[in-house]
């Protein structure tokens, strides 16, 4: 679940700002900020638990954002906002029970 909204994210993040709702006509430089969410994708996919641990602080920015959107924006970009909240807690949510039921001496009792 964590992968799957995390790569939402990228697509929703890349059409909000390029297609959707830019913050300039014709797209802005702010997509830039999908780039940023690749970084913890290849431990994510690798199932690497310290990575799970440091993305639930590192999806906070993005919930901050969107919710900050949401309250601020209008119309389109105000339902994007919203979209990118709800994946955010479902990421947060999913690495954070990842993260508790990895831990190696829960591993070690099975």
């Amino acid at each position: 679940m964590t992968v799957i909204a995390l790569v939402a994210m990228i697509l929703l993040t890349t059409a909000w700002e390029l297609w959707l709702a830019p913050l300039k006509p014709g797209g802005s430089w702010v997509v830039l900020k999908a780039l940023i969410l690749f970084l913890p994708l290849r431990g994510l996919l690798h199932g690497r638990r310290y990575t799970y641990q440091w993305y639930t602080m590192f999806v906070l920015v993005f919930f901050m954002e969107g919710v900050m959107r949401a309250w601020s924006d209008q119309g389109l970009s105000q339902v994007l906002a919203g979209i990118q909240v709800v994946l955010t807690v479902v990421s947060f949510v999913s690495a954070t029970l990842y993260a508790k039921y990895s831990r190696p001496s829960l591993l070690a009792q099975n």
